[in-house]
């Protein structure tokens, strides 16, 4: 009868390694997080957050909050997302740390282009969906508000708004992601994805038309990046298969 010892240790190790990683990353996220309270603070990064509404709000309008610890509650959330977010490739490098001493060669080769790709394009989505979207969004939005109504937008669901539409763009942004892993794991071919060229573009509409508010501006930033995106996933996806090959495929 065989000893199991070594099995159980060898899964003990890799938990304890587990555990060594997740501690790592969220202590990353904590610094990260504890500097931003620091500077700029949150009060401060809030106002940063709000500036595209309350551009677009008429002159001398200003958000409201409407709950009693929101005003302390709601910057504090956006400092602890922000941090995440900075902290992303840190969080990723730590996955990344954990999984490598078990992959080949041609396998790091594989995995550590997707690990600092992703985190660069979620973030790219981000600022994408902040510095060229809601600016014309809330305009857009704001041009249609009749003049009985005062423009007063809660701080809650205007945070919520930006979360969804930060996300929303940045799943969005990692589409070349996405198209390379299908290939590069057999799943498509790039010759299918160019005859699904018109089903991806009609999809990408939808989706916008899903996740965003109901305006055109909106709509259209997100389905057109992301169709722009896809086809660059299938420029990308020949390259990236020939790089990551393993030997023996290379020698098929």
């Amino acid at each position: 009868m065989s000893n199991p010892q070594p099995v159980e240790e060898t899964f003990i190790s890799h938990l304890i390694e587990l555990r060594d990683r997740l501690v790592k990353a969220s202590i990353g996220v904590l610094l990260v997080t504890a500097a931003l309270m620091f500077w700029p603070g949150p009060s401060h990064i809030y106002d940063i957050i709000a500036q595209p509404m309350v551009n677009a709000l008429p002159a001398g309008s200003k958000m409201i909050a409407t709950g009693v610890i929101a005003p302390f509650l709601v910057p504090m959330k956006v400092t602890l997302v922000i941090g995440l977010i900075l902290s992303l490739p840190w969080v990723l490098y730590q996955m990344w740390a954990f999984v490598a001493p078990g992959l080949y060669a041609h396998e790091k080769r594989l995995i550590a282009p997707l690990v600092i790709s992703s985190s660069l394009l979620f973030m790219a989505g981000v600022a994408f969906c902040y510095f060229l979207v809601f600016g014309r969004v809330f305009a857009f939005i704001s041009e249609f508000s009749p003049t009985s109504i005062s423009v007063t937008p809660d701080i809650e669901n205007y945070l919520d708004f930006v979360m969804s539409m930060c996300l929303a763009f940045g799943c969005a942004f990692e589409v070349p992601v996405v198209v390379v892993i299908l290939v590069r794991m057999g799943l498509v071919s790039v010759a299918k994805l160019k005859e699904w060229r018109g089903y991806v573009i009609v999809a990408a509409f939808v989706i916008a038309a899903i996740v965003t508010p109901p305006d055109v501006v909106s709509q259209f930033s997100l389905a057109i990046p992301m169709w722009l995106l896809f086809e660059v996933g299938v420029l990308l996806s020949p390259i990236f298969v020939k790089v990551t090959q393993a030997p023996s495929e290379q020698q098929e």
